[in-house]
């Protein structure tokens, strides 16, 4: 029996818990295995800040060094705060929603875009995507108006908003747009049928990556 691939998501909100399980309900497996998601003790509400991922990275890596009957971890975090430190600490494949998001979207366009939570968020952003060296395919990354994690899946506004951006990275060229927050798995196929471009929900990217890396 493989274990269940674990989702550690490093902030403390619940309505970011919901959509991600819902995320990954579609792709779950009869046979397994099964996906799990839990939320770090005393984790902010949104990483937001450079502080907000360095604090959280410590704590992933402890989570995953407790939970040995998992046979993956994602971490739920578009920062990918202590992928490095989660990859040393435990031997199961550790993969992380950004790169595994901009992966997914390479796969799918030459071009891609990102749309972020702030503008705090963009420069944290593009240290892990320049040592994936992926800069020169990405034609840009928008931040919202500082919106929460648990705001981009559940606001009309900031859907809206979403929704600008998106339309301004298409016409920058992207073929496709990865969303960059775990918070925006509820609006993956609302905005794909606006846009109408691909749209990189990270945390379905990642759990699809998960299961192959894990299934025999």
């Amino acid at each position: 029996m493989i274990g269940p691939i674990l989702f550690i998501n490093p902030n403390s909100s619940q309505a970011v818990m919901d959509g991600i399980m819902a995320a990954l309900a579609p792709l779950a497996l009869r046979a397994g295995p099964a996906f799990e998601a839990v939320s770090v003790a005393r984790g902010p509400a949104t990483i937001a800040s450079a502080g907000d991922a360095a604090r959280a990275a410590v704590h992933v890596a402890d989570v995953a060094r407790s939970r040995p009957d998992c046979s993956a971890f994602v971490i739920a975090c578009f920062s990918d705060p202590g992928l490095e430190a989660a990859r040393e600490a435990v031997p199961q494949p550790v993969l992380g929603l950004q790169e595994a998001g901009v992966l997914s979207a390479l796969g799918r366009a030459d071009l891609f875009g990102i749309i972020a939570l702030g503008p705090r968020s963009v420069a944290r952003h593009r240290l892990r995507l320049r040592q994936m060296g992926v800069l020169e395919r990405m034609v840009g990354e928008l931040p919202l108006d500082n919106a929460s994690a648990a705001e981009v899946g559940t606001s009309d506004a900031v859907f809206e908003q979403t929704v600008q951006l998106g339309e301004r990275l298409k016409g920058r060229g992207a073929g496709a747009l990865v969303l960059g927050c775990a918070g925006f798995a509820p609006r993956r196929a609302a905005l794909e049928a606006r846009l109408g471009m691909a749209v990189i929900d990270p945390v379905q990217a990642a759990g699809a990556m998960a299961l192959g890396a894990v299934l025999r």
